[in-house]
């Protein structure tokens, strides 16, 4: 039972992730990441991994991904110009998802990470905590990773502001000097030749 389960979210999880990379909507993008995101949490649930199932099902689809489908909708983004590149950009599009896909097959293939190889988790006693063992890994085998992350992150997370707050030539109007504008200073009255002629025979 735990294999079909496995091999349905296995399914889903490939279904959502190749939508996420086809579909020309950003909305339905983001909604398949959603559902992509669902399905992960489910497999993590089937290795015990509780903690992270939980951590990505609030952080990631709570909180990062509302905030993405938020900004998307916002920003009211013109689809022309990206149904107009798709056809120019679609074989090297197909060559490098045909690349990609054969250099996973050799590397996850079954002579990698079979059963014979890989063996299945062993189920862990009663009192067993993920959590306390992944804060065990985070703080001694894998402490400076994470902490190179985190200093990437926070460089991130500067340029982000520093973009932000870059001065912008925007068009704004100024109301105060609308009002002390005079009629004389935006009208001028230009006599044709016409007009000159007339004036010279009268």
């Amino acid at each position: 039972m735990e294999q079909i389960v496995f091999y349905c979210f296995a399914s889903i999880l490939l279904f959502a992730g190749a939508m996420v990379v086809t579909v020309r909507n950003p909305v339905r993008a983001a909604l398949f990441l959603i559902l992509a995101f669902f399905t992960s949490a489910g497999i993590w649930l089937l290795l015990e991994a509780e903690f992270l199932a939980m951590t990505l099902v609030l952080v990631y689809v709570g909180a990062v991904m509302v905030l993405f489908l938020f900004v998307v909708m916002m920003l009211d983004i013109d689809l022309a110009p990206l149904e107009e590149g798709f056809a120019k950009y679609l074989p090297l599009g197909i060559f490098v998802a045909a690349l990609i896909t054969i250099e996973m097959i050799a590397v996850l293939g079954a002579s990698h990470f079979g059963l014979d190889i890989v063996s299945a988790p062993i189920p862990h006693p009663e009192g067993y905590s993920n959590t306390k063992e992944i804060g065990l890994l985070l703080y001694t085998v894998y402490v400076y990773p994470f902490e190179i992350a985190s200093v990437i992150l926070t460089v991130a997370i500067v340029a982000a502001i520093t973009l932000t707050l870059r001065e912008k030539k925007s068009k704004s109007q100024n109301i105060s000097e609308q009002i002390k504008v005079k009629a004389k200073d935006r009208v001028r009255i230009v006599k044709m030749e016409s007009v000159k002629k007339q004036e010279a025979e009268s």
